[in-house]
């Protein structure tokens, strides 16, 4: 099919015609949808993506693929949960639902109530499944609470001695600012333990023998609590504290719930959260020029101070390496050395993971800076990382994709991904209150008793 001037060019189809054929190209959309999760489900699992450089499908997906990594992620998941799901999953097969409809009722569908979901999903909007997913979850969360008391309300820390080789269990709930500070604390200790100051030079052998974080975190929190039995509480009501970054918008602080306010690589932060914090904190206003280079100290000092570091955070928020999705654990690197010449300024420093750094220090990555500001990484053999794989298809357009489900007998018409909904009010209400139901009988066990949330698939 020549699609070039399909707009422009005189069309013989009546409006009826061009509707019927809209929504049955709508169900062969949908079942090909359903083909390409099922594909990267199994891409997935076999780590096809695995190239060394590449760290999830997702990034996989937004490189080669042209799909936002935030996108992907969710495509990857509802391509997993499918499995889940197999009467959602047989519907999606048969053109029967889009795949706005499937990634909203996957995030809440079980066993129990697959059935009345698929029942809505297909008797309602995209819109219609949405709210009730919306709703559900909502009540779910309780959000009588404001989410600063939510999480004020469930912190906990639970302590069990293992029966089985006596080690403590320790299982905590913390709300987002004591969580950051918890992790400030690991983060540092980590950093300061030997092992963790690893040279750049070192063998992949050796890193892959390396102790993993969770067990240098394990011994991070003993340092952490050997350090209080011995000095005891500090006063902390004046002083400096222990510093938590919280990057907010003026307006946020001063009387709106909208605009910018979280954690440093952490999430989203109630604006109260922020104000109250404001109340004894130090502030610090970042302005950028047009290229986002406030700061610049030339060559006086290859260590970056603070107000670099922060000016460096607020500008790259993470790893640049393309698709690398890391906030935690990175550093300031320096992409001309500055053992030769090169100066601690924004615009010589790029933040990266761990991992990739590693990989520039080992000569496995490139590291350039463009005119605009932008940074490209290279292979050893100078081939851009991320670049588009050559892909050639034997058969592309309508036609194929029509012709492949009529070769599996995947049966579509123009009625086939028609919403079945004529208008009728919608009672969330009613719809939510069943889902509660659902939930609550998949709690009592055969005997009657009730499990734990926790424990439900």
């Amino acid at each position: 099919m020549d699609g070039s001037n399909f707009l422009t060019r005189p069309h013989p189809l009546t409006v009826r015609q061009l509707a019927d054929q809209i929504t049955e190209l709508t169900g062969h959309l949908n079942a090909a949808t359903y083909t390409w999760l099922m594909l990267v489900a199994e891409f997935d699992r076999r780590k096809g993506w695995n190239d060394g450089g590449t760290q999830t499908c997702a990034h996989w997906l937004n490189w080669q693929c042209g799909i936002n990594i935030g996108a992907a992620r969710e495509k990857v998941r509802v391509a997993h949960a499918l499995a889940k799901v197999p009467k959602i999953a047989a519907a999606m097969e048969r053109g029967q639902l889009s795949y706005s409809k499937v990634r909203a009722l996957t995030r809440i569908a079980t066993a129990e109530n697959e059935d009345f979901l698929l029942m809505l999903a297909l008797h309602g909007t995209a819109n219609h499944v949405e709210n009730v997913v919306r709703y559900y979850r909502r009540c779910k969360e309780a959000e009588e609470l404001s989410r600063e008391a939510r999480q004020h309300a469930n912190r906990s820390v639970s302590l069990m001695w293992d029966p089985e080789d006596g080690s403590l269990l320790v299982k905590a709930r913390l709300p987002a600012e004591t969580g950051r500070l918890f992790m400030n604390a690991l983060e540092r200790v980590v950093d300061a333990m030997p092992e963790s100051r690893i040279p750049a030079n070192v063998s992949a052998e050796t890193l892959a023998n390396r102790t993993p974080i969770t067990m240098r975190r394990a011994d991070a929190l003993a340092v952490v609590a050997e350090s209080f039995l011995k000095h005891g509480p500090e006063d902390m009501t004046g002083g400096q504290k222990n510093e938590i970054v919280v990057h907010v918008e003026v307006g946020t602080l001063r009387d709106s719930t909208h605009g910018r306010c979280e954690l440093e690589n952490g999430p989203s932060l109630a604006a109260e959260t922020a104000r109250r914090l404001a109340c004894d904190a130090s502030t610090y206003t970042v302005y950028e020029d047009g290229k986002g280079e406030p700061l610049n100290i030339g060559r006086k000092s290859r260590t970056i101070p603070a107000a670099i570091r922060r000016a460096l955070n607020a500008r790259d928020r993470g790893c640049r390496f393309p698709g690398c999705p890391n906030k935690r654990f990175v550093d300031g690197h320096h992409i001309k050395h500055w053992i030769n010449g090169g100066e601690t300024s924004l615009k010589n420093l790029v933040t990266l993971c761990r991992f990739h750094h590693r990989q520039v220090h080992e000569g496995l990555v490139f590291v350039q800076r463009l005119e605009d500001g932008t940074f490209r990484f290279l292979k050893p053999n100078g081939q851009l990382f991320g670049a588009p794989s050559q892909f050639h298809a034997d058969a592309a357009g309508v036609e194929h994709v029509i012709a492949q489900h009529e070769k599996e007998r995947v049966n579509i018409d123009e009625h086939t991904a028609c919403t079945h909904w004529r208008g009728e009010v919608i009672d969330y209400s009613t719809s939510v209150a069943a889902l509660f139901g659902m939930d609550q009988r998949s709690r009592v066990s055969a005997n009657g008793m009730v499990r734990p949330a926790s424990q439900l698939g």
